[in-house]
């Protein structure tokens, strides 16, 4: 018993009773159909329960901290084991946060800094030091014997002013001699200062001959003149050079100050190192022209400025043609054939010039005054600012984007934290580095032996958590990427390199498809990892689909038969040989490969031009010329930070979705995109949630809803009543129960216990009252449709031709298992991506649309990958594009054309290393997907 978790009466979801014993200590993989109950096992069952046991064994007060969860429905579980989730939901947007904080490797390099690093002056290379009182004196007492010195307190450096109350101040203390501007006074008599002109002025404390014995009277001296100007002393050598002393990091010649060095310095989240200008953001929302002005061929009197658009505003069109006239702007010529000096008028306005300007609004109010011209980028910023309204601060947003803060660079912290070094580097240069580098970096600093033995157990921990990350395969991601960057498979295997650095053990890890967005070459060292920390004494589930992460568990669970309520049982478990053999099993089918994706029987040819993509330079791609043959089916493969988002998501998309779907995003850098004259608009179809409230689902998301509540108001009992098609709708009054507003469920809050969702009393969770609920259609109400799977509501409709076709795509994703009112949060990423596809698929298709999918496959099986592939070949029959990016060879080897980038991630991808089809790309010997593809190929 105590070696295994033994689990019985799981009822989660749509788990039927399961009952299954899993061995402890090893890596247990379980697979299945999509909804067919492999998370309903893994999370909401194991570590669900397991995470309940060890937060009731805390007091009351400590558990309000630490969040509430419910109890499993499962009958009991014995052998569990405290559980950590590594799942794909837990990314944080927040700006702020980096892969160096996640990871807490920034908090060691700021220690490293703070301890070893050596400040530079950042205006002129000096190194900048601090000393003590004794060192000072040291050096002093190091002058020849008889040396004539004097002490002076610098409390004027280098600035304009009459400075009376200072000379004064020095008059009341009772000292004797001013040095000015490098001429000594005596104190009563002190020049008239220029009130215009830079001035220093040093008070002396003392005048002394260098002689055994002297120390004494000097360190007072030093301490008197050090706290007269904060932390600066001058030792004024008489006919020889001066010593300028400091407590502080300081600059001899220029005087910049860094301050006391410690780990808060060094940081972008704290005020004492974050950049003051974008507060450590590293980045700043400014207006851009290109968006204010999208298209520079339209002239003014057309509306080349789109903010002052005539068609929401008569205010600011009358206001700029006014200014235009009265300034000599002409408003018939395109806004790009307007000189320099013109376009710059009419963006960032007049100055102190003014204009008349005469307006009558449609009330009768009149405008009549002498006025400056603001310019539209100033009145853009001030509207966005300075409104009160969310409406027109969106409407302002969308002129605006981030860019990159031009007092930082982007690199977050302030000068002082900047001029700070470590082998020659800042603390900014070393997390801009990839991992790979950086571990480079650690391993060859070159520091003096008093450096080394400070900075030994602080290297250990940052050489350690760096080589964890390029073990799961992020050895490509910089330290200062940001986490609202990562995808779900990087965060999710950022994560789990921070807990193989715990070295815990005793644990029961769940995973949740680590190998999502990692190419064949890298899945290699994830397995590794995942053994790794198996081998430290934990038991591992992984959900997980990957064929390779399979083969090598220790034991495979595989759920089924089908999917949704045709699932929820164990087809088979056992080892990976022994589910293979099992016959029931389809996962067991394809393992042995008596199932499989064929080949295609032939490669699409046909000849329809190409969309042509001319030095593409966002983020890491280096000047790419790339092709994409249109009414193809396009791969973009290539190992995980190869540059293929960049490509196409950042670069292709978007460009095309401004010049088609007349999107204002900005696109990524890019010389000129072109042939792309056949197409009518770009579909983007990406893992984003179709809805992140309950109210919205599959039926309301594809808009088959509509249909089904016109069907339900044209019946006999609807048209007696007086009921129209908002009858039928849960989210408007009327027709819904307003006991719990058309959820169903009502939330009942129990303070330090889990909240508890229990059906409307009212309407027993049906959402709608009872009038509604009183018509019929082939006798079902329509709560009772929303309850329907797909599958069953395609027969149920079979006779309405609308709503059969609807239903009929999101059967031919493979999603006909899920319910029509199935809450949108509860779908998967990948369950999301498929409905976006069954929407999009619906609609009559031109033959003319770009389809652009990222990582279609993430969370399928290899069942529905042949389901999906069958519709994506539908959408190219029908003469459509499809560009997607993979790395799912399945896929991949099916694809007509493929883009391979690399060919290796971050700086050492970026370019293109081989395009044509499977068979040209497995010819490459330089392309690891070629290597991969050699033997799925043909002989």
């Amino acid at each position: 018993m105590k070696d295994e978790i033994v689990v019985h009466g799981a009822r989660s979801h749509n788990l039927k009773d399961v009952d299954i014993s899993i061995p402890k200590n090893k890596m247990v993989v379980v697979t299945g159909l999509s909804g067919s109950g492999k998370s309903s096992l893994a999370f909401d069952t194991l570590y669900s329960e397991g995470q309940r046991r060890y937060v009731e064994s805390l007091s009351a007060f400590a558990r309000q901290f630490l969040g509430n969860t419910d109890k499993a429905d499962v009958d009991s579980i014995d052998g569990l084991s405290p559980a950590i989730s590594i799942d794909q939901k837990t990314t944080n947007r927040n700006p702020r946060s980096t892969v160096g904080t996640i990871t807490e490797v920034n908090d060691y390099l700021r220690l490293l800094f703070a301890r070893i690093g050596e400040p530079i002056c950042p205006n002129d290379g000096t190194k900048i030091t601090s000393e003590t009182i004794d060192q000072m004196l040291d050096r002093i007492l190091e002058l020849p014997e008889r040396s004539k010195v004097q002490i002076l307190s610098p409390v004027v450096t280098g600035k304009k002013g009459q400075h009376k109350k200072i000379l004064e101040g020095i008059r009341k203390q009772g000292y004797l001699r001013v040095r000015i501007d490098g001429e000594l006074y005596d104190i009563e008599e002190l020049p008239e200062l220029e009130k215009n002109k830079k001035h220093d002025i040093a008070i002396v404390i003392d005048r002394l001959v260098i002689k055994d014995g002297i120390r004494g009277r000097l360190a007072d001296s030093l301490e008197m003149a050090l706290r007269l100007a904060d932390g600066y002393a001058l030792c004024d050598v008489i006919d020889g050079e001066e010593i300028l002393f400091s407590e502080h990091y300081s600059c001899p010649h220029c005087g910049f100050t860094v301050g006391e060095l410690e780990p808060r310095l060094f940081s972008f989240n704290a005020p004492f190192g974050a950049c003051p200008d974008c507060d450590g953001i590293g980045m700043k929302l400014e207006v851009d022209p290109e968006l204010v002005v999208p298209d520079k061929t339209k002239t003014l009197s057309e509306g080349a400025l789109a903010p002052w658009d005539s068609k929401t505003s008569n205010y600011y069109p009358q206001y700029m043609e006014m200014a235009a006239k009265a300034f000599g702007v002409p408003l018939d010529v395109p806004f790009k054939d307007l000189s320099s000096d013109q376009q710059q008028l009419m963006l960032y306005g007049s100055g102190d010039k003014e204009f008349h300007f005469h307006y009558e609004n449609k009330f009768g109010k009149v405008q009549d005054k002498m006025t400056t011209y603001e310019g539209v980028i100033p009145n853009v910023k001030r509207r966005y600012h300075n409104t009160s309204s969310q409406a027109m601060s969106d409407v302002m947003r969308q002129y605006m984007t981030e860019l990159t803060c031009e007092t930082c660079h982007g690199k977050r912290l302030n000068r002082q934290a900047l001029s700070v070094k470590v082998g020659g580097h800042d603390i900014a240069e070393v997390t801009n580095y990839p991992i790979s580098q950086s571990r480079a970096f650690f391993e060859n600093l070159q520091l003096s032996e008093q450096n080394i033995s400070i900075a030994k157990p602080i290297l250990r921990e940052l050489k350690s958590r760096l080589n964890f990350l390029d073990e799961v395969g992020l050895d490509y991601l910089t330290l200062d990427r940001s986490a609202g960057t990562l995808s779900g498979g990087e965060a999710q295997r950022i994560r789990l390199a921070t807990q193989i650095g715990s070295n815990l053990s005793g644990i029961m890890y769940v995973l949740d498809e680590p190998s999502i967005g990692l190419h064949q070459r890298d899945n290699d060292r994830l397995i590794k990892s995942l053994k790794r920390m198996r081998d430290l004494g934990n038991t591992l589930i992984v959900v997980e689909h990957d064929e390779d992460t399979m083969m090598q568990s220790d034991y495979l669970i595989d759920m089924g038969p089908g999917a949704g309520d045709y699932g929820g049982k164990v087809v088979a478990a056992g080892t990976p040989e022994e589910v293979a053999n099992n016959k029931e099993s389809i996962t067991g089918q394809y393992l042995s490969g008596q199932k499989s994706i064929p080949l295609p029987k032939e490669r699409r040819t046909e000849d329809r031009g190409m969309i042509h993509v001319h030095g593409a330079a966002a983020n890491n791609l280096k000047d790419v010329d790339v092709d994409f043959p249109i009414g193809r089916l396009n791969v973009v493969s290539g190992v995980s930070g190869s540059g293929k988002s960049s490509l196409v998501n950042e670069v292709l998309k978007k460009y095309l979705l401004r010049e088609l779907n007349r999107s204002k995003s900005p696109y990524g850098k890019v010389k000129d995109v072109s042939g792309f004259e056949e197409l009518d608009k770009v579909i983007d179809i990406d893992q984003s949630p179709i809805g992140r409230t309950p109210r919205s689902n599959p039926a309301t998301y594809t808009s088959v809803f509509d249909d089904i509540r016109e069907l339900f108001a044209q019946t006999n009992e609807a048209k007696l009543r007086g009921y129209n098609k908002g009858r039928f709708s849960f989210n408007i009054k009327g027709g819904r129960c307003e006991a719990c507003h058309g959820e169903g469920i009502i939330k009942v809050e129990m303070h330090f216990l889990p909240d508890v969702f229990v059906d409307c009393e009212v309407c027993h969770g049906a959402r709608y009252n009872a009038e509604t609920l009183q018509v019929h259609y082939k006798g079902k109400n329509i709560s009772e449709v929303l309850d329907m799977r797909v599958e069953e509501a395609l027969d149920f409709f079979d006779a309405v031709p609308k709503i059969r076709r609807k239903l009929q795509t999101i059967v031919d994703v493979g999603l006909g298992y899920v319910t029509l009112g199935q809450p949108a949060p509860t779908l998967s990423g990948g369950e999301a991506q498929r409905m976006k596809l069954a929407s999009e698929l619906q609609r009559v298709s031109t033959g003319k649309t770009l389809y652009i999918l990222d990582e279609p496959t993430t969370g399928l099986h290899t069942h529905d990958i042949k389901r999906l592939l069958d519709v994506l070949n539908r959408l190219v029959d029908a003469g459509n594009t499809v560009i997607i990016i993979e790395h799912n060879l399945d896929v991949i080897k099916t694809a007509d054309y493929i883009v391979d980038m690399g060919p290796e991630g971050g700086e050492g991808g970026g370019t293109v290393v081989a395009t044509g089809t499977p068979e040209e790309i497995a010819a490459v010997p330089e392309s690891y997907t070629g290597q991969y593809l050699k033997p799925l190929m043909r002989d």
